[in-house]
């Protein structure tokens, strides 16, 4: 990398490269093409309210739990420990005693570290709670197969979902690397019916009971003006609706567009779209864990990709103070994704998932400033010093191979 390439990255990204606003045929054109080529239908009216990180998502969440008054659906791929899953527990425990009915899944692998204590306590104050294939009593074919959904709908009305789990590292503001940066969303408005869904599939494969008569159904009254599309990942043969969605939104491309993800690890079709679309004159951008990751196995076997990315004009960045968990793609300042899917093979192929897809131009600009000042506390990964990485670090790399396609 040259002198002037090193000053260009160095320089401010909307100084670099400024994405105009969006016009209305091309948020028609992204909705249209999302709407036909996956088959589900956009909802209009919707208002959404971007968290960024514990000190903004855990109150949020709780102060909706502690307002319930009819339901409270929530499932979680992590819970484990901490004051706040204390909190989580007892809100949910203390709306349950009051009548409510709370129904919790939580997934048989990734919330098995959850303190049995709390269990116990939401459990006697009638709290339905189910889990969500648990290993021992499974097939080694579902083994690989969980629930990685985060969503928490109360009153059938505002719904939470995003990247953010039930555990004392996510508390905080990101400030050092005890506490974890990730982005969840408050949904109101018709979406909230998709997201709910999400929470019905997999509760109806744990329960017998799918709903009863404390469901309202109720109709919802515009909220706003966001249109969202609510788009579910299961795992499954072939292609699937949250490939299609990402294929969309890379392939519709035109000026800019940036990724965020806690786990990197894409197989050489996504690979090869990213860096398609940077060919074509698109600033891509791609925003990793550096050197705060809780699985540093993921981090290497995404590495296999970079060489690639990087000669093909790709912009690859380490964020710094912490773990980054966020899990959002921007488009052109037109369009988002949210939610709780990665750019990796699990949760393309193997994980549960539920991701919004929003046309709104404010959420889209609250996620672009965000992701300016993540930049600027993430260092880039340059070409040149890249391509002279020591052999220790490539053999670590080439050992994960095997591994690839289950993370």
């Amino acid at each position: 990398m040259t002198h002037t390439d090193d000053r260009a990255a160095a320089r401010p990204l909307s100084e670099q490269n400024p994405i105009a606003g969006p016009d209305a045929d091309s948020v028609d054109r992204i909705r249209r093409r999302l709407e036909r080529l996956l088959g589900i239908a956009a909802t209009e009216g919707n208002a959404l309210t971007v968290l960024r990180n514990g000190d903004e998502i855990f109150p949020a969440m709780l102060d909706r739990i502690r307002s319930a008054r009819h339901t409270i659906d929530m499932m979680t791929f992590v819970y484990w420990k901490g004051d706040i899953a204390s909190d989580i527990a007892a809100a949910l425990a203390d709306r349950a005693r009051a009548g409510v009915r709370v129904r919790l899944l939580l997934d048989g692998f990734g919330s098995r570290l959850i303190d049995e204590d709390l269990l116990r306590e939401m459990a006697s104050a009638g709290v339905d709670i189910a889990w969500f294939r648990r290993p021992l009593r499974l097939s080694p074919l579902k083994q690989n197969h969980r629930c990685h959904r985060k969503a928490l709908i109360v009153d059938e009305r505002v719904a939470f979902t995003g990247g953010v789990g039930i555990a004392e590292e996510w508390c905080g503001d990101a400030r050092n690397p005890s506490e974890w940066r990730d982005t969840h969303v408050e949904l109101r408005g018709p979406a909230v019916d998709g997201v709910a869904a999400a929470f019905a599939q997999n509760w109806a494969e744990c329960h017998d009971e799918l709903f009863d008569e404390r469901d309202r159904f109720v109709s919802h009254e515009p909220c706003g003006d966001a249109v969202v599309q609510v788009v579910r990942g299961s795992a499954s043969l072939g292609w699937q609706d949250l490939q299609t969605l990402l294929r969309v939104v890379i392939e519709s491309a035109e000026r800019r567009l940036r990724l965020a993800t806690a786990y990197f690890c894409p197989d050489d079709f996504f690979a090869g779209l990213l860096c398609d679309a940077a060919r074509r004159g698109v600033r891509v951008e791609i925003l990793l864990p550096g050197p705060h990751t809780d699985k540093r196995v993921c981090v290497l076997a995404g590495q296999r990709q970079y060489d690639t990315l990087l000669a093909c004009g790709v912009r690859v960045f380490q964020y710094q103070p912490t773990m980054m968990h966020a899990k959002i793609m921007t488009l052109d300042g037109t369009a988002a994704l949210v939610g709780s899917a990665n750019f990796n093979r699990r949760s393309l192929d193997h994980d549960e998932e539920v991701v919004l897809a929003v046309l709104d131009p404010h959420v889209t600009a609250t996620l672009d400033a965000h992701f300016d000042e993540d930049l600027a506390r993430s260092e880039p990964i340059r070409p040149g010093r890249w391509r002279h990485r020591s052999s220790a670090r490539r053999l670590a790399e080439a050992a994960v191979l095997p591994v690839r396609r289950f993370l």
